[in-house]
């Protein structure tokens, strides 16, 4: 699948389920109406999807939220989507998780081929991490990465930068996680839905945070790359890894190589846009997949050359109305 502007797209990202047991306060409302059930794709519909991607070039596929691994059965899609490991049309399966449920899934998701996997904690201390996720309980993760890591997966940790909340906590988190034996990506806060706080006062530039790392630390710029936008560096000091992905201070989109599902079966060419195709009606409306290829085909013939994130001044809405949950990370 070739865009517009000549990039391949190959990188699929679905999310699964709008629902998560967690409501951070950068992605969630913290009374959040959730789909009905009866609106969300069937798990067989979700792997005719993905199935149909893949045929058409997909070689990474990340299944996302909410969060994921709440989804009923879910281990049944990976299983499924398992196939194309074995058969080698599929590089990569892997998740993007809060790492609430690992403990209880990490050694099925190893058996499904999945080698790595994203866990997203933004904050080392428990109280600050229970206000974060509103919800979360930092114990049980930790549980969950120690489960994780005995089942052989590689770890990265994603961690939202928020001004005033975690700023401070950075420097620990490199040296903890690194330490660890996993990768840090930084990410800035995106304007995506309405939550109960001003985003103008969560977001903290990712140029500020590594000026400041690079008061301490050596960082020096590597061509590592995992399919997504971030940019990596070298930490001297640690010999580990840190990513940064910058929409707001340095956008990613001439690289951009990935498309987004929702749980409806909704295709969103770029993150930070509107713009959309339903691939429900057409996977619905026939056994076959030539009508679903159609639709792939006219969206990615529109795939914008990038988003257009920005922080908007106090009191005006986000860039774009959805929230994180419903696009999946």
């Amino acid at each position: 699948m070739i865009d517009p502007f000549g990039r391949t797209v190959d990188y699929l990202r679905v999310s699964v389920t709008d629902r998560c047991d967690f409501r951070c306060v950068y992605c969630m409302a913290e009374n959040m109406t959730f789909l009905p059930k009866r609106d969300l794709l069937t798990l067989e519909e979700l792997d005719r999807l993905c199935s149909g991607f893949i045929d058409k070039g997909v070689k990474k596929l990340r299944l996302t939220g909410g969060e994921p691994l709440v989804r009923k059965n879910i281990m049944q899609l990976f299983r499924s989507l398992s196939r194309h490991l074995d058969s080698g049309a599929l590089e990569e399966l892997t998740l993007t998780t809060n790492g609430s449920q690992l403990a209880r899934y990490a050694s099925e998701l190893v058996d499904c081929g999945v080698k790595r996997i994203n866990v997203s904690i933004d904050t080392l201390d428990h109280e600050k991490f229970a206000k974060i996720t509103r919800w979360g309980q930092l114990g049980k993760v930790m549980e969950g990465l120690e489960a994780a890591r005995k089942a052989g997966l590689a770890i990265k940790i994603n961690a939202v930068a928020l001004k005033e909340v975690n700023e401070f906590e950075i420097d620990h988190m490199l040296r903890w996680a690194h330490g660890e034996g996993f990768d840090l990506t930084l990410i800035e806060t995106m304007p995506l839905g309405e939550i109960d706080e001003d985003r103008t006062d969560q977001y903290l530039p990712l140029s500020l945070v590594r000026q400041r790392l690079e008061e301490t630390y050596s960082l020096v710029d590597i061509p590592y790359k995992t399919g997504g936008p971030a940019r990596y560096v070298e930490v001297k000091e640690t010999g580990g890894r840190l990513g940064f992905i910058t929409p707001l201070t340095h956008n990613f989109c001439e690289s951009c190589n990935r498309v987004r599902i929702t749980c409806t079966g909704t295709l969103y060419m770029c993150l930070g846009q509107d713009d959309a195709a339903d691939l429900r009606e057409p996977l619905r409306s026939s056994e076959g997949n030539e009508l679903l290829y159609q639709a792939i085909d006219e969206a990615i013939g529109r795939k914008p050359k990038g988003h257009d994130f920005i922080i908007e001044r106090r009191g005006e809405g986000p860039s774009v109305g959805r929230h994180m949950s419903m696009t999946g990370g």
